[in-house]
């Protein structure tokens, strides 16, 4: 069991790399082999062995900075000081298990979150009611994600999470099961943490889906709420990777849940610690904001992230399903022409003082290019507006593609800005309507 932490660490420690084979007794294994593998690798920089099928056998290898005449010795000593600490991690086992994780929930009373927000009670008691919403939303099973929210924080009342803080949420999926939870409880116990960091696993199931959002979605909500948000150097909470946690589930587990619904449930549960219910928009804001880094790694254009971000989509999985289309729109041949005319119906359109109107008179279209304009708008509604409500944007805007011509001839042909008012008016809402075809999926002008 070799990570590329450990192994580039022990690498810079030692200049005559010697490895050493040591044992210890198969009794050990009954500990939850993460406590096992943690306790080697970050005491001792030990290297744990698995078989084949990944479990943990009773022998590692450490690297020594000498080549002994006497390897054996060197092996004892190494087993005689991993013997203890395995045997601490035995005795925190065997106590643990001796009382439910459930019995702990009072305990998070004394254990401030932060002094606005209140208690680790407090803060699962509105995960609790998060989670039901989101359960409920996605057609998940809402007990379990209740129950699942209740325990969550429970292990961290264990003495083994509090003499190893990194084996939280992993001792309390060992706990629940020991409880007789139900698995999909369990498993959401570690899930909960999931995505630990950038390129980590997303969570597995359902129930574990449902806790991780609606954690980071409390805690984002509740620091946001009081003032705290980050700063450029400082964050002290982790909203940034909370909020691209939240980000990552929403899209590649495609959920589609409306982000600013769920940030407004979330401040509903703040009302009882802060007397009132918190405005959510720039919590909200800066979780979108992170969608530039998020298709920035993938190599997105920002262009084209800024283009769908103009027209303020908030559910992220229909943000996702707009960047694609646009994506594809903007390698086609008319891509740009139309870009460039949508730029010049927006500067027409910004200049405009006075309300602009809203339907078109057929009567006031007298020249052929505008009829011939405004005929094809008329046949890409019909066309794309089922397409809008699907979600089908790529196959929509590949349709759109076909204005090209009727636009570039409208140009051409048409004096917009004319004398007579109602003329001008008439085609200022012909143009007006155009764009609004286009604003369905992303602000073209900004490509």
């Amino acid at each position: 069991i070799m990570p590329d932490s450990l192994l580039d660490e022990v690498a810079a420690l030692v200049e005559w790399p010697v490895a050493v084979a040591g044992r210890f007794e198969e009794k050990f294994l009954d500990v939850p082999q993460e406590a096992l593998i943690h306790t080697m690798q970050g005491d001792q920089k030990y290297f744990g062995i698995a078989a084949a099928d990944g479990r943990l056998l009773p022998a590692f290898i450490t690297i020594s900075n000498i080549e002994s005449t006497d390897p054996s010795r060197v092996s004892a000593g190494n087993e005689r000081v991993i013997r203890p600490r395995f045997s601490d991690a035995a005795f925190f086992w065997n106590q643990d298990r001796k009382q439910r994780l459930a019995s702990r929930r009072e305990q998070l009373k004394t254990v401030v979150f932060q002094q606005q927000l209140g208690t680790l009670y407090d803060k699962s008691q509105r995960v609790a009611a998060l989670a039901d919403g989101i359960a409920g939303a996605l057609g998940y099973d809402r007990a379990a994600a209740v129950r699942a929210a209740e325990l969550a924080k429970c292990d961290l009342l264990t003495n083994m999470v509090f003499e190893f803080t990194d084996l939280q949420g992993i001792m309390g999926r060992y706990y629940a099961r020991h409880d007789g939870e139900a698995d999909a409880v369990a498993q959401a116990m570690e899930e909960q943490y999931l995505p630990r960091q950038a390129g980590d696993v997303l969570p597995a199931s359902e129930t574990g889906r449902v806790l991780a959002l609606a954690e980071r979605l409390d805690t984002l909500a509740g620091i946001f709420a009081i003032g705290q948000k980050p700063t450029g150097t400082k964050d002290p909470f982790a909203l940034r990777r909370a909020a691209l946690g939240v980000l990552r589930i929403l899209i590649e587990q495609e959920l589609p849940l409306d982000l600013a619904q769920l940030l407004d449930k979330a401040a509903d549960g703040l009302m009882a610690q802060l007397g009132h219910k918190p405005e959510m928009q720039e919590a909200l804001d800066y979780v979108l904001e992170r969608l530039r880094a998020y298709y920035q790694e993938q190599g997105v254009s920002v262009a084209i992230v800024d283009a769908v971000a103009a027209v303020k989509p908030t559910r992220p999985l229909d943000f996702e399903r707009r960047v694609k289309a646009v994506a594809a729109f903007r390698q086609l041949s008319a891509a740009e022409a139309l870009a460039a005319a949508n730029k010049r119906i927006s500067n027409i359109l910004r200049k405009v003082d006075t309300g602009l109107p809203e339907t078109v008179t057929a009567d006031l279209l007298h020249e052929p290019a505008e009829q011939a304009l405004a005929a094809a708008i008329a046949d890409q509604e019909a066309r794309v507006l089922p397409l809008f409500a699907a979600g089908d944007y790529e196959t929509a805007l590949f349709s759109l593609v076909e204005l090209r011509e009727p636009v570039d001839q409208f140009f051409d042909g048409v004096m917009v800005m004319a004398e007579d008012e109602a003329l001008r008016n008439n085609r200022l809402a012909l143009l007006n309507r155009l764009r609004g075809l286009f604003l369905r999926v992303a602000d073209l002008s900004v490509l």
